[in-house]
């Protein structure tokens, strides 16, 4: 789950980490009233959308005072931008920060995220703050120092100073760069973050550290446990399929291709999306619908699909272990009779009862290819959407 950077913002001063002062705004009719309290000074305007970016699209504007202050934020509010995050289509901007405009003497980059591969929580730092991250691995790669930390109760100076090291600070910023990494990690640990990204890191013109732009993901799988981090979710920031993908408890991102996918396991999945663009063809999704979906489950799973208007044919690929053949067939054949289905489908089906899975499929009358493997499979959606 992400959440908008003034929300991050807001739990760093929670930690008691450097931040600016900043003011939030949620609809056109609060900003003079918001305004209004406000110092006459330089501020930066912010964009709030769940994409990077934002600075290069038209969401970051420094302003000189509370008049073009008031100005640029009518103009900005409820503005499409289109960053190399959004896709083409843009985000619409709901809300807006603002904040007190900082001066710059130099930029870093600092983040922390758990590391998948190897079990360990990784703290990312760079002299190139500011940048997009990628750019720089991509680029210039010696500028990165990558620091991998054990799972703890606190990290170890000696790796505290490996983090900071790039930074060249002095004795007095070390000192807040210490409590800024330990805050960090307290962070990760506590709230179940799996990212933390302060970019830019900043020393100001007073010799301080500043976190001037924050951004934190967390994890889906443990947000029960942080009701106070589910409250910061915001609707209008999610595909409104995937938000009805999670009332079903089903694993649902939307793409841009023309195949709907529907699978049982992530890693049947992306195996069926990469031999969909085997075929010369893009997948519209990725949907896994788990080991153990019910009748009434896959059916709303196979609804979202086709409710993406750039579906042209379905490829179903399940492999019924834990989940069963039969009962995902019943909940196919109920789904595209109350649908009623009028673009291609291909099923295949290996495991758990599926014999009688192809038996209820072919006696529903319903115009279905049966597919001997995910090759054959993905072979005939393909040429059936031709």
């Amino acid at each position: 789950m992400n959440i908008h950077e003034h929300q991050a913002k807001e739990i760093l001063r929670e930690f008691d980490l450097p931040v600016s002062k900043g003011e939030i705004i949620l609809s056109i009719s609060e900003i003079k009233e918001k305004i209004s309290k406000l110092k006459d000074q330089e501020f930066v305007l912010k964009a709030q959308i769940h994409a990077g970016g934002r600075g290069k699209a038209g969401g970051v504007k420094l302003v000189k005072n509370l008049k073009e202050l008031e100005i640029e934020a009518k103009k900005m509010m409820g503005k499409i931008l289109v960053t190399h995050q959004t896709g083409p289509e843009g985000k619409t901007v709901k809300r807006l920060y603002i904040e007190e405009a900082s001066s710059i003497l130099k930029e870093f980059y600092l983040s922390c995220l758990v590391d998948r591969e190897t079990s360990k929580i990784a703290f990312i730092s760079s002299t190139e703050g500011g940048m997009d991250i990628e750019k720089v691995a991509a680029e210039k790669p010696e500028k990165i120092i990558t620091t991998k930390i054990e799972l703890n109760n606190e990290i170890s100076q000696k790796d505290i100073e490996k983090i900071i090291s790039p930074f060249a600070l002095n004795e007095n910023q070390k000192k807040e760069a210490y409590k800024l990494v330990q805050g960090l990690y307290k962070i990760l640990t506590e709230k179940d973050a799996t990212l933390i990204e302060i970019n830019p890191l900043i020393i100001t013109k007073d010799r301080n550290l500043l976190c001037l732009d924050a951004k934190m993901n967390f994890d889906d799988n443990a947000i029960f446990r942080r009701p106070e981090i589910l409250k910061l979710r915001d609707l209008n920031e999610e595909d409104p399929t995937e938000i009805e993908a999670s009332k079903f408890d089903l694993a649902y991102i939307k793409l841009n291709g023309s195949i709907g996918c529907m699978v049982n396991g992530a890693g049947l999945a992306m195996a069926t999306m990469d031999i969909i663009k085997l075929q010369g063809e893009e997948p519209a999704n990725f949907l896994d619908v788990g080991g153990g979906a019910s009748k009434e489950k896959v059916s709303a799973a196979f609804k979202l699909i086709l409710s993406d208007k750039n579906v042209k044919g379905i490829l179903i690929n399940i492999f019924g272990g834990i989940m069963r053949c039969d009962v995902l067939a019943q909940g196919v054949v109920d789904a595209a009779k109350e649908i009623n289905l009028s673009v291609p489908l291909v099923v295949r089906l290996a495991g758990t009862n599926f014999k009688e899975g192809k038996e209820i499929l072919e006696k529903s009358s319903l115009k279905i290819l049966s597919a001997l493997d995910l090759n054959d499979a993905a072979k005939k959606i393909v040429e059936a959407i031709k």
